[in-house]
């Protein structure tokens, strides 16, 4: 066998590698600064504590980390990091807190994990340098030598540290320090000839990536028996391939959507794995085989989502088709619903009311201007709460006639084909095939048209052809032709068109016929006649009161990366269960929730900060950011924005409060 010259791998236990006398890591000044955030504390916390209740033979790989020996003949012979820097900090402050909570109760077990963390030759400096900028903070943790009265900080160090001591408890401790034993990962150490700027991009090739559902589907199998493996692959994983085809992404995306209630990100990130993960964080086979026959049921009314055709009632299979005239992002919505349809639960009529509500949202938020993106994931939430539920959550967001009205009178008809088609009574999609989108006055009239066979378009004058251009894609200004008769309509004038209009069999378009000229006014009084229409065909519910401000619902709320120069506040306002507050940042709204809640329903809040771990202890445990709720309890202030913001959505939602929380994002900066 013929051995690498400059590259050493090595399979071994991490905790051992660590221990180990001769470990000494540095991180060099080129790598970036330490990142992990909560969330990927809590996610590697949870995998220690899964590996450690399991079978004693099983382990938990955590990759590749890649050094290279120092040159530097002033140091000692250190390791210098190329890759793992994240793993290996993380992992240093987990052991940390473990040290630090058991040290005066369990000198044994605090002295192996002393192993880890010092330098046995000088227990004064830890055995991993980070960069040097954040060098003093992390020993500062790690050792425990911060002042008790030290001004405060923010820092990934402190923050992630502060979660680790939150979250296990001095019981816990042999749990984690067994699962910890149990990480395994390839030790790559590089001669002094090897180029380790290639390693480490080919370590981190930019080939392509396994896709979310590819993850999934790993995730699924892993642990399984080859049996059983072949079972959950034939009876369940095939089939639900087998009716989302190429869509099988989007179907795990909406059914996250659909049973959460939550938006699922997926854009640079592996949001729908990690949902999904955290959905299902333990699968035994017989959970396994229950969850994986509810996905193939709904996988088959995905495909029929797909495929309204299939759908054997024609009238339902046209409502699912008007559906999709709005995309698929509606599917989270219409998938529970298609299925309690099958399975009997939900009537025919209930279910067409739904779609015809939904459609009537989406059309109307779209004619008004509105923005329509989130609104599935709250509709979801509310749907779980039953149909009346449902109905009324669809009304509060509907915009009402009065902005109907004239948003159809001025602006540009969206989806014409659908709406021409629902008024002119039309009775499926694919009888629109023959049909051409007709604009009476057309977008660029030639200098020949006429609107009332008595001036040309050359002698009218600008104000007069600015109306009628900016009438031209209106309602009003729109209709329905056959293609035939569409090709000798184009660009005729009026009185032509007027006669291929009477030859037409669809009702709204023969009525032109009997229209003298076509003129702004006569744009307008047909505007107005077929509002009416459509006010009637798209209705409104009127269950509950409107929200025209664009109010978000705290259970939707993202903490945003940030706002641009100028900027001095996250939020405008926050609604709070019809009170108005002035909060201006997800900080400060942590604060004021938690100080509330412990007034309004503290049951609920001591149940939710057990069950998390945190943020609300008996003791200010460690050094940071504390504000006393009572005489015995104490609320951490310490975490990262994106923890709180996690943390305000799950206590309300504990409270049964969440619904009646809203943000409205600023967009008003100093500046301005």
């Amino acid at each position: 066998m013929v051995t690498a010259a400059n590259v050493e791998a090595t399979a071994v236990k991490t905790m051992g590698w660590l221990s180990a006398d001769e470990t000494t890591i540095v991180v060099p000044v080129y790598q970036r600064q330490y990142r992990w955030d909560i969330g990927a504390c809590e996610q590697l916390l949870g995998d220690i504590r899964a590996v450690a209740d399991s079978d004693a033979r099983q382990t938990h790989f955590l990759g590749s980390i890649l050094s290279t020996l120092n040159t530097d003949d002033s140091t000692d012979s250190e390791l210098v990091l190329i890759d793992g820097q994240q793993r290996i900090t993380t992992l240093m402050l987990l052991v940390a807190a473990l040290h630090h909570t058991i040290r005066d109760t369990d000198p044994e077990l605090a002295a192996e994990l002393e192993k880890v963390l010092v330098r046995a030759s000088d227990p004064s400096r830890t055995k991993l340098r980070p960069h040097r900028a954040w060098a003093q903070v992390f020993e500062s943790v790690v050792l425990a030598s911060r002042p008790a009265h030290d001004e405060l900080r923010d820092s990934r160090f402190d923050d992630n540290y502060a979660f680790f001591r939150s979250q296990v408890r001095v019981d816990e401790v042999p749990r984690i320090w067994r699962g910890l034993q149990k990480l395994e990962h390839v030790a790559i150490t590089l001669g002094a000839d090897a180029n380790a700027q290639q390693i480490f991009e080919s370590l981190n090739s930019t080939g392509e990536p396994l896709r979310d559902h590819e993850l999934i589907h790993n995730y699924v199998l892993m642990g399984l028996s080859h049996a059983e493996q072949s079972e959950i692959e034939d009876d369940y994983w095939v089939p639900i391939e087998q009716n989302t085809g190429e869509f099988i992404a989007g179907f795990w995306r909406h059914y996250l959507v659909m049973t959460t209630g939550r938006e699922v990100a997926v854009a640079g990130e592996r949001g729908v794995y990690d949902a999904f993960r955290q959905q299902f964080p333990r699968l035994d086979l017989e959970t396994l085989r229950t969850s994986a026959a509810t996905w193939r049921e709904y996988s088959a009314a995905y495909r029929v989502l797909l495929n309204p055709s299939l759908e054997p009632d024609a009238e339902v299979a046209r409502q699912l088709a008007y559906v999709n005239t709005f995309g698929r992002g509606t599917y989270p919505l219409v998938m529970r619903a298609y299925r309690d349809y099958t399975l009997g639960t939900a009537t025919r009529g209930e279910l067409i009311g739904i779609l015809e509500n939904i459609q009537s949202l989406l059309l109307r938020r779209t004619v008004v201007g509105i923005s329509t993106d989130r609104l599935v994931a709250r509709l979801c939430r509310a749907g779980q709460q039953g149909p009346e539920n449902l109905v009324r959550a669809i009304s509060r967001i509907t915009p009402s006639d009065e902005r109907v009205r004239v948003a159809l009178k001025y602006g540009e008809l969206p989806h014409a084909l659908y709406v021409l088609g629902r008024i002119a009574e039309v009775q499926s999609l694919e009888q629109l095939n023959g049909l051409d989108l007709e604009h009476i006055v057309p977008l660029t009239p030639g200098d020949s048209w006429s609107g009332d066979g008595e001036r040309i378009w050359a002698d009218y004058t600008d104000d007069e052809q600015n109306s009628h251009r900016a009438l031209a894609q209106t309602l009003g200004n729109l209709t329905l032709l056959e293609q035939s008769l569409a090709e000798r309509a184009f660009d005729a004038p009026f009185l032509q068109k007027r006669t291929l209009y009477g030859q037409s069999a669809v009702p709204v378009t023969q009525q032109l016929s009997d229209v003298a000229a076509w003129t702004t006014a006569a744009i307008a009084e047909r505007t107005v006649r077929l509002t009416e229409t459509f006010l009637r065909v798209w209705p409104r519910s009127a269950v509950a009161g409107i929200d025209d401000d664009d109010l978000t619902p705290i259970l939707d709320a993202q903490k945003r990366r940030g706002w641009p120069r100028g900027w001095d506040r996250e939020f405008e306002y926050v609604e709070y269960r019809g009170e108005h507050w002035e909060v201006y940042d997800v900080k400060h709204l942590f604060n004021r929730i938690f100080k509330r809640l412990w007034a309004d329903a503290r049951a609920d809040v001591v149940v939710f900060s057990d069950s998390r771990g945190g943020p609300i202890y008996e003791a200010q445990a460690w050094n940071g950011q504390w504000d006393q709720l009572d005489e015995n309890r104490y609320l951490y202030m310490g975490w990262d924005s994106k923890y709180m913001l996690t943390a305000i959505q799950g206590v309300l939602d504990e409270a049964h409060f969440a619904a009646e929380v809203f943000v409205k994002y600023s967009y008003i900066g100093a500046i301005m």
